[in-house]
Order: structure tokens, then sequence, then C-alpha cells
């Protein structure tokens, strides 16, 4: 269960979701020309799972100094996993998921994918032993990072298919991916903010950079709630101008979607506390699941 926790396994079953709800929800349904079989597809979660593990315990190696003061129940490096063990998971994770994505990209007869791979797993670990000092420059990094757990689907999935006949399909499903990519990054970038106003303490001493440190906590969460504003009205706009015909699909926008957006900023501008940045950051998480679910009604609009 320590290892279990190390590797933040509800973050991996979320990303593992997210993928699959883009296959079997998205593509498959519409007859979509995809180049991915079933095991083909579970390598590549398998593939991106690897790296997402081994990027969450780079992250908790480099930061046991800052989480034993901003989380000191839930450290696990150097208390319940060893320092030398988690390094071994890093490896033994990082190898298997750059091996199988050099075996997809040959696959789909893509080899110039395996780069994408071998960045992935560089990022993640600069990322962790040194871009998350860096004011937003680590944020957004590991923000564009979870974007392309999901954008991977469609570069795998939807360009080695891609023909003359069908260009047009394939682009528009790409652009839909791609779309909720972004919803993902914004709300990703938010979360982030969050938890770096929550960790202001432990990162102070440890000597980071991060923007509450560097502007004031009050600032930092002002800055926040001004950025979350964005994904609120890009969703409203997609709504409004691609779903607006379908009533259900607009009601669980503004329920799911739209509503717990809006009641983030609010408290946003009123958090105080680190318990209130706690409860916004598991708030900002469920927005981006119940955001990925919305792909559940696309039958409701592209079959209009």
């Amino acid at each position: 269960m320590n290892i279990l926790n190390l590797i933040r396994w509800k973050n991996l079953l979320m990303i593992a979701l997210m993928q699959y709800l883009l296959k079997y929800v998205l593509l498959l349904p519409f007859g979509i020309d995809i180049t991915l079989n079933g095991f083909g597809f579970s390598l590549l979660m398998i593939t991106t799972l690897c790296l997402a593990a081994a990027g969450y315990i780079i992250n908790d190696i480099f930061d046991q100094e800052t989480d034993l003061i901003n989380k000191p129940n839930k450290v696990i490096v150097g208390k319940t996993v060893s320092e030398k063990t988690a390094y071994t998971l890093f490896i033994v994770f990082n190898v298997i998921g750059v091996l199988l994505g050099f075996y997809l990209s040959h696959l789909v007869g893509r080899s110039g994918f395996f780069a994408l791979f071998v960045v992935i797993s560089a990022l993640l670990y600069i990322y962790a032993s040194y871009l998350k000092q860096l004011i937003l420059v680590g944020n957004i990094v590991i923000s564009i990072l979870v974007a392309l757990s999901l954008i991977i689907v469609g570069l795998f999935e939807l360009l080695p298919a891609v023909t003359p006949h069908n260009q047009e399909t394939q682009l528009t499903f790409f652009k839909i991916i791609f779309d909720y990519a972004v919803f993902a990054f914004l709300l990703n970038v938010i979360r982030e903010l969050i938890k770096d106003i929550q960790d202001i303490d432990g990162d102070h001493k440890a000597g980071m950079n991060t923007l509450p440190i560097a502007i004031g906590r009050n600032r930092a969460a002002k800055v926040t709630f001004a950025i979350a504003f964005i994904p609120l009205f890009l969703v409203i706009y997609y709504v409004a101008t691609y779903m607006y015909k379908q009533i259900y699909v607009v009601v669980y926008f503004l329920i799911f979607v739209i509503a717990p957006l809006i009641y983030l900023i609010i408290k946003l501008y009123m958090a105080e506390t680190k318990k209130d940045f706690a409860f916004l950051s598991k708030l900002t998480k469920a927005i981006m699941l119940f955001g990925m679910l919305s792909l559940v009604v696309y039958k409701f609009v592209l079959l209009d």
C-alpha cells in the first residue's frame, strides 16, 4: 500500500480513465479510423502510467524536506519506503515506459514519436530537481505534461491513420482531444498554484521560489483567482458554440463543470487558511474529472 501511495495510484487511475474515455467513448463509437488495437492501446496506457508513476516517485524523493513540513503525516520516502527503494522504482518505471514507448512508436510506423517519451521522462526529472523551484515555470511544465497524457492518444490513434479521404474527420476529432487537453492544462495550472499556496511554509524553508513566496500568499491567491476565469469562459464559449442545441448536454456542463468552476472562483477569492486551499485543490481535480466525463455526451452532439 505504501508503494501504491508513492506512485499516486488514484491519480494514475484518473489518467487511465481519461485515456480510456478518449478511445472507447469518443473515437470508437463514431467509427473513426484508429491505429491501435486493444493490446496496443493497453501498452500506450501502461507506458503513460509508468512514466507518470516515475514522475511522482522522483518528485517525492526531492520533496522530502518540504513534505516533512507541509504534510508530515503523508511522507513516504525515508519513512515507509527507503530512498534507495524509491530510486530503484523510479528507474524501473522509467525504463519500462521508455522501452514500451520505443516499441509503440515503431508499431504505428512513427519512429520519431519515441523522442516524445524520452522528453517526458527527462522533463519529469528536471521538474522535480530544478524547474519546480522557479516561478510559474514548473507549474506550466507539469501542466503541459498532464495535457500530453491526452494528446498522446490522438497522436498514436489518429495521425498514423490519416488518409486524403479521412483527413478532415481525423482533424476534427484530434481538435476535440486537443480542446480537452487545453482544459486539463488550465485546471492543472490552477491546482498547482493552489498547492504552492498551501505548501508555502515548507517551500520557503527549502529555499524554493514559487509564486506565493515571490509575491505573497494573498497576491498569489488573487492571481489564481484571475486565471480561473479562463477555463470558465472557454467552457461557456465551447458549450454555447457547439452544444447549445442539446439541452441535456448543456445541463450537464452547467451542473458539473460551469457551476463548480464558479464555486471554485468564489472560494478562491475568500480562501485564507491551509485547509481552504487543500479543499480547493481537491475541488479542482474533481472539476477536471467531470470535465473529462463529459465525453460521454458527444454521441448526442456529433450524431445530431
